[in-house]
């Protein structure tokens, strides 16, 4: 599955992108509070904004400026519920160069943009790198097993659907065998990596191959390279 095997880089990328997006959001906002001006404004109105799926009301703000001039601005962030009403006031900080550039004095209208970017960043980039990380890993326990496990013959006694995996309503396969420990007469049961096609007419036998660790059967790996490999 070929989109399974990038959604883990799609995940990353993602989430690299949000978290610039939060710093240079963040740094904005920082410079700016560096030397803006505070000052009391009114709230004149809500202005309703319809996205895909709801529906948020965004303040917007008149107040005067150090130089008497009266502005009226839209605030960058809006609620369902109105976070405002008509007629309250509100603290209102803005730069003086450009008076126009002002944001209501409140966390979420200045901070909040950094903070969901943050957030929603954090969160994937942690899922996909945390995905590539064990895949990798994974890979790297397997090329050991190949070159320095024991093989071993265990018993094939079925196959079995990984209903913990699911990919567009689809689950894989894995060949599920057992062993017998002659050091230890402790039975090991053995699962297959994930197979997106039904391996039962492709089992030759009633014995597959195991790569176990020295002294350690629950490090293994079940060679299916016998298996065609899947188109596409």
């Amino acid at each position: 599955m070929k989109v399974l095997s990038i959604v883990k880089y799609i995940f990353t990328v993602a989430g690299l992108g949000m978290l610039i997006g939060a710093f240079y959001s963040f740094n904005n906002t920082r410079e700016f509070l560096s030397d803006a001006l505070t000052t009391q404004g009114k709230v004149v109105e809500l202005v309703r904004s319809r996205s895909s799926d709801s529906i948020t009301y965004r303040p917007v703000v008149e107040f005067t400026t150090q130089d008497g001039l009266t502005i009226e601005f839209a605030s960058s962030s809006g609620s369902n519920p109105p976070s405002y009403t008509r007629g309250e006031a509100v603290d209102v900080v803005y730069q003086e160069s450009s008076p126009e550039r002002a944001e209501i004095n409140s966390f979420f209208s200045l901070w909040g943009a950094a903070t969901v970017l943050g957030l929603l960043g954090s969160v994937f980039f942690i899922i996909g790198f945390s995905i590539i990380v064990l895949a990798r890993r994974k890979r790297r326990k397997i090329q050991v097993l190949k070159k320095n496990g024991v093989p071993i013959k265990a018993e094939v006694t079925g196959v079995a659907i990984n209903t913990s995996v699911q990919a567009n309503g689809r689950s894989p396969y894995q060949i599920v065998s057992q062993w017998q420990n002659p050091a230890t007469s402790k039975i090991h049961v053995f699962s297959s990596e994930n197979i997106w096609f039904d391996p039962s007419d492709y089992i030759l036998g009633e014995q597959i191959t195991v790569l176990i660790e020295r002294n350690n059967p629950e490090k293994y790996y079940v060679d299916i390279s016998f298996l065609p490999e899947l188109s596409g």
